[in-house]
């Protein structure tokens, strides 16, 4: 009967373990991966899509920051890598990043401020904007435009972003602006 005791709390413990929420963090295994998973509004107006960011690899050269959106459904939507040398590059001249220690720094930075809730665009585009010289498709720009589905925006350097939406008439997710600061 004792043993009855021990089995039971010990599969309690397990499913307690197994039933704990997420935070919406990733930690550092070794090292090697941390990021951040988000639910957020995107492909549909209503279901959440996730949203993920994970910095991978131990050294500044190996280091990959990793973007990526599933759609609710379980499909990849959208995958973009930034090789962490890059991102220091296209900082170089406005940032002190001559230190390897300033360089890790600036990329856990980056990984940290990557889901603002600034970058999270609802709707992507308002009924008040028109698109300009720096809208790569007024085509889509439109359907966004008629069907609100929300945006995303993130940096590729100091002086450039890049804002993304979900095309249902396509099936996939397009750039729909890109310009400075």
């Amino acid at each position: 009967m004792r043993n009855n005791y021990y089995i039971f709390l010990l599969l309690s413990l397990g499913f307690l373990s197994a039933c704990t929420s997420n935070t919406g963090t990733e930690g550092t295994q070794n090292g090697k991966a941390e990021g951040q998973t988000l639910l957020k509004p995107f492909s549909d107006s209503v279901k959440l899509d996730t949203f993920k960011v994970a910095l991978k690899g131990e050294s500044l050269k190996d280091m990959v920051m990793s973007f990526n959106i599933t759609a609710h459904d379980g499909a990849k939507i959208y995958q973009k890598d930034f090789k962490a040398t890059d991102l220091i590059r296209n900082y170089e001249s406005t940032l002190d990043l001559k230190k390897e220690s300033k360089q890790k720094e600036f990329i856990q930075q980056e990984l940290k401020l990557f889901f603002e809730d600034e970058n999270f665009l609802e709707p992507a585009v308002t009924e008040n904007e028109n698109p300009d010289a720096n809208t790569p498709d007024k085509v889509f720009f439109a359907e966004l435009k008629r069907s609100g589905l929300n945006g995303f925006k993130y940096r590729t350097s100091n002086e450039q972003k890049v804002y993304i939406a979900w095309s249902a008439k396509e099936h996939k997710v397009l750039p729909y602006y890109s310009c400075c600061k």
